[in-house]
């Protein structure tokens, strides 16, 4: 039990070291950019994923909603994943793979940021949604494992997690998720 408890943890801390490779610091410089560009323009962010990935994204949103890690403004910010009522609503009436797409065409604006969460890369309901979002016009942010998937061409940007098994990628996403929050309150609030 110790050697598997000791290598889990020795496996996340290999793949977070990798995100200190220079790609992936551009990466992360580009993409909180192109967010914090989107907040100055009082614009918001959509996000969305399946499963762990949707908790990160209603992680994700609440952090911009509520705050990171010091008291400012609200910046506007919804999780796709976080309504049942109408999610079940769409997938009852139009299926499953339009429960991210048909949300996004209720509430995407241009100069929004669209941010789409799949380890795999290849959730139907998230590529589906990507291209909506394409059609619409609205910027997108992919966040995959190491293969990319076939999000990987979808997306404007698109950060492939340093590792090809999904609870390391969810690991390194979460990191990102916290080092973009925390870019974002510095570069539209101050330090």
């Amino acid at each position: 039990m110790k050697e598997t408890i000791q290598k889990l943890i020795t496996d996340s801390i290999e793949a977070k070291k990798r995100m200190l490779e220079p790609e992936h610091i551009a990466y992360i410089e580009a993409v909180s950019d192109k967010m914090v560009e989107a907040y100055r323009n009082n614009k918001k962010t959509i996000i969305c994923g399946n499963g762990g990935s949707a908790s990160d994204a209603l992680h994700f949103a609440a952090e911009m909603v509520v705050r990171f890690e010091k008291n400012r403004k609200a910046l506007a910010s919804i999780a796709l994943p976080e309504n049942p009522a109408t999610i079940t609503a769409i997938g009852n009436d139009f299926g499953y793979d339009e429960v991210f797409s048909r949300q996004l065409e209720a509430f995407a604006q241009p100069g929004d940021v669209f941010i789409a969460i799949s380890t795999s890369g290849n959730s139907p309901n998230v590529i589906k949604a990507l291209e909506s979002a394409k059609k619409m016009g609205i910027f997108t942010i992919g966040m995959t494992n190491e293969d990319g998937g076939k999000m990987k061409s979808m997306c404007d940007m698109c950060y492939c997690a340093p590792s090809k098994i999904t609870a390391r990628a969810q690991e390194c996403h979460i990191l990102l998720i916290h080092i973009i929050c925390a870019i974002i309150e510095e570069k539209v609030f101050g330090k």
